[in-house]
């Protein structure tokens, strides 16, 4: 199976190889000014997919989500090919495929390689003060590590700290806002929206410098609520209290190698930013940056020492498998396929198909309203996935990273809607339902989607209003 599709992306190389250099040349991507909204909707049967599959038909999406995310890709090229040829429809997929979706995908290999072999021992006992110490603990380490690496290092032990109390569902409901999400908003590293924007050109501290305030105050304000509830629930348990199934010991780490390839990928990622020699590979009619190319070479690497350097029981009592990186990979290869048409009409502004859309984000003098894209960004990501939705306002913005990292706050705002956003549901990020699902397993009565949605709003919804008139006004 493996050389069958390996044959099959070869032949579609040669064939492009193949073409005749006028041909490539001319394969440029049709105006998005001409495009119907019609392209778009294989992206929102993409996304549409993603979010209500799993809850409607879950043995089907468990079983051939694959299948699924290359049926809507092949429903877009196909006609896309049909219509304005071979070439065109080749360069841009191939473009996406290695400048975008490839790096991406890498990034996320890498550093769910190495949080992977980072085994937590020990426990502690699961007070109000050592809780709020471990999820802060956890939401620093998100930016570093990024939102999934850090939620699969931290929630067993913060599973253990409390297996023996009564009331421990809404513990796992503040990880999932903190570790999972908000943590992530302040490097590349943090969450893909980021890294995303990040190879379309953002500074690597740029989100630093700039989402440091909103982070740090929406942080401090769930930290602190999440502590006043957790003291209320701790003071309100029923006696008898139940036995601890894992009772306290300290803390050790088992695969403390993983720390030094952890320093090697943001070393990695931080120098594709800072240095551009000016090289560039000529692949499948596609100029390659030596800096990226040499970026990607380097976490490969780190992957497989990972893999070589870390003790096999760190990952065993990890329950680590490469199962839900197949996922993420075989899922966004759709999304970034299906965004090709979506992209352009957006970049085409008011002359596009979403043109009332370009408006909606704008003042009568033609001016973006930051307000507006931090909640439409935000409530996408709350429903899809926060990186193509990052991607499709990013581009509705303008897509010049420059102008937008001199203009600040709109970019600001597409930046916090897409990160903090995504934790409205178990749908809006990636590691929300790897924790919940993790939880469940080990007894936990984890809110049903409704549940945590009223949760969400409960908690988050007054955090956002006061940080739209903080920031984004």
């Amino acid at each position: 199976m493996r050389s069958e599709r390996l044959r099959r992306l070869g032949l579609g190389a040669a064939l492009f190889a193949a073409l005749p250099a006028g041909a490539q040349a001319a394969a440029a991507a049709p105006d998005g000014a001409a495009l119907s909204l019609w392209w778009g909707l294989p992206f929102a049967a993409m996304l549409l997919s993603i979010a209500l599959l799993p809850l409607l038909a879950g043995r089907l999406w468990h079983h051939h989500q694959g299948k699924i995310a290359a049926f809507w890709a092949l429903l877009l090229l196909v006609p896309f090919a049909l219509r304005f040829g071979v070439a065109p429809t080749l360069d841009a997929a191939l473009h996406t495929l290695l400048h975008e979706y490839l790096p991406f995908v890498v990034l996320l290999t890498a550093l769910y390689t190495v949080s992977g072999g980072i085994a937590v021992r020990g426990n502690l006992h699961g007070s109000p003060g050592q809780n709020t110490l471990l999820l802060a603990i956890g939401t620093l380490l998100a930016s570093l590590m990024g939102t999934t690496g850090a939620a699969m290092l931290m929630v067993r032990p913060v599973i253990r700290a409390n297996d023996a109390r009564r009331h421990n569902a809404h513990v796992l409901v503040f990880f999932i806002f903190l570790v999972a999400n908000a943590g992530g908003a302040l490097t590349p590293l943090g969450d893909p929206p980021l890294f995303l924007g990040f190879l379309k050109g953002v500074d690597f501290f740029w989100t630093l410098r700039h989402l440091f305030a909103p982070t740090a105050l929406l942080c401090a304000l769930l930290l602190t609520a999440f502590y006043l509830l957790d003291r209320w629930y701790w003071r309100h348990e029923e006696p008898p209290v139940r036995p601890d199934p894992t009772p306290d010991s300290p803390l050790t780490l088992l695969g403390a190698w993983n720390l030094l390839w952890l320093g090697v990928i943001v070393a990695a990622v931080l120098a594709s930013g800072l240095w551009a020699p000016g090289v560039s590979v000529h692949l499948l009619g596609q100029h390659l940056e030596l800096q990226n190319l040499l970026r990607d070479a380097t976490l490969v690497t780190v992957a497989l020492l990972s893999l070589a350097t870390t003790p096999w029981q760190a990952r065993h009592e990890n329950h680590f498998t490469w199962g839900p990186m197949i996922e993420v990979a075989k899922l966004f290869a759709g999304i970034f396929l299906t965004i090709i048409p979506v992209i352009a009409i957006l970049r085409a502004g008011t002359d596009g198909a979403l043109a009332p859309l370009v408006r909606l984000t704008s003042d009568a003098a033609g001016q973006p309203l930051p307000a507006a894209y931090f909640w439409l960004t935000g409530s996408l990501s709350s429903f899809l996935d926060n990186a193509p939705t990052y991607l499709v306002f990013f581009n509705l913005a303008g897509g010049d990273a420059p102008r937008l990292m001199a203009e600040v706050t709109t970019l600001l705002a597409i930046s916090a809607g897409a990160v903090f956003m995504g934790a409205v549901t178990y749908i809006g990020n990636a590691p929300n339902f790897m924790v919940k699902a993790i939880a469940e397993h080990r007894g936990i009565r984890m809110p049903s989607f409704f549940g945590y949605l009223g949760w969400s709003l409960a908690l988050l919804l007054p955090s956002f209003l006061l940080l739209t008139a903080v920031f984004f006004r």
